[in-house]
């Protein structure tokens, strides 16, 4: 509509995920690299993640593009399915029969499809998009698919894509050997200020006139601002701005027109639901306007760290002396207890030879001939001596 205007070849802020407009900011460039070696080395497991709008698909295009001579692809997108339909939907996107076919069909014919693929030198990967969306015993299946190798290498290469929750999905207790499978592991993370402004320049460029207007500080700090770094809501706000200059005749665009946009988009509540605006760690500018909330958090940090570490501290002291209690208690224990068996012992031998002497005394008294006039006691006397 308005490209004759400002001279360009075509509209520099479509949505629709174009690999030729790709913009490498840092996490771009990271994850393009770590995917890119993860298909060439036969990874098995990529994982890639990000938020709504932070390039996924644009990004999965591009290395599909890349790699198209020896990769047969099979791209899922509808992850609301069981794990029939699951299989049913791979088959299908590698050519193969699945009418009528039951699950056992299916794996097998799988298997065999990807030892054949493996024998002329392609490489079959399956693109699951959406993938936050899957259940535990989907991903389970999925994993299962995984084992399908040769002795040496990997029959298939499995790309889950998703958004941030995904993560959270896989950092189960359950899900431990799934997680251990995972050998390229890629989060896109949203523009700084300067990288959406050189995003904004680089769009513009490969529409045909990098100056084919002119964004203001002021106006590219509100596309920041309200779009959070997110590349499709940076394309949104910006193909309003430049509908906005059409219309108004202009090849410039500043803060009030910016902000005149975003307003009558009703971009916070729209896009974002009065979230709150998240920190940049990497954007000077939010850091230093946050300079003290964070100083505040760090002292508080620090004071919480410490109040640990003396806790800490004292738990072991308290048990050290606790044990150290313990102990002398149970070495008097234990020494009371063997003096006591001791004076035990000493008396059952006693009252042993005590028992031998009055059975002596006993017989001779019976039996006077078996005794000397010295052994022989009155039974008067025994009876007053031992109660006998």
């Amino acid at each position: 509509m308005y490209e004759a205007f400002f001279k360009l070849a075509k509209k520099p802020f479509d949505l629709v995920p174009n690999p030729e407009f790709l913009f490498l900011s840092r996490s771009h460039k990271k994850a393009i690299a770590y995917m890119d070696y993860g298909i060439r080395e036969r990874a098995g497991f990529i994982l890639l993640t990000g938020d709504i709008g932070s390039g996924k698909t644009t990004l999965i295009r591009d290395l599909i593009r890349k790699h198209r001579g020896n990769v047969v692809l099979s791209k899922i997108f509808n992850t609301c399915v069981d794990s029939h339909q699951l299989l049913a939907m791979i088959n299908d996107d590698f050519g193969l029969p699945i009418e009528g076919k039951d699950k056992i069909t299916l794996l097998r014919e799988l298997n065999e499809f990807l030892i054949d693929q493996y024998a002329t030198g392609q490489q079959p990967v399956i693109i699951i998009d959406e993938a936050q969306n899957l259940t535990p015993a989907i991903l389970e299946e999925i994993r299962m698919l995984s084992n399908l190798e040769t002795d040496d290498a990997k029959l298939l290469q499995i790309i889950l894509v998703g958004q941030p929750e995904l993560r959270d999905h896989l950092a189960g207790a359950e899900m431990l050997q799934f997680r251990q499978r995972i050998n390229v592991n890629c989060q896109l993370s949203p523009l700084s200020r300067v990288e959406t402004e050189n995003y904004v320049l680089h769009r513009l460029e490969v529409a045909g006139n990098r100056n084919a207007v002119t964004f203001t500080p002021e106006a590219l700090d509100v596309v920041y601002k309200y779009s959070r770094g997110i590349p499709r809501l940076v394309n949104i706000i910006c193909g309003f701005l430049m509908l906005s200059a059409f219309a108004e005749q202009t090849t410039v665009i500043d803060g009030d027109i910016a902000c005149e946009i975003v307003g009558d988009l009703e971009f916070e509540n729209k896009y974002w639901g009065g979230m709150p605006e998240p920190v940049a760690a990497h954007d000077s500018t939010s850091a230093v306007s946050h300079a003290p909330a964070m100083k505040g958090f760090e002292e508080l940090t620090s004071l919480l760290r410490d109040i640990g570490t003396r806790l800490e501290s004292l738990e072991r002291e308290s048990t050290k002396s606790s044990n150290d209690g313990m102990n002398q208690v149970l070495e008097q224990v234990t020494s009371l207890e063997n003096a006591f068996r001791l004076h035990v012992d000493e008396t059952d031998a006693s009252l042993s030879e005590v028992r031998r002497v009055v059975e002596r005394i006993r017989t001779i008294n019976d039996n006077p001939a078996t005794g000397s006039d010295n052994e022989k006691v009155r039974p008067g006397l025994l009876r007053k001596m031992f109660g006998a």
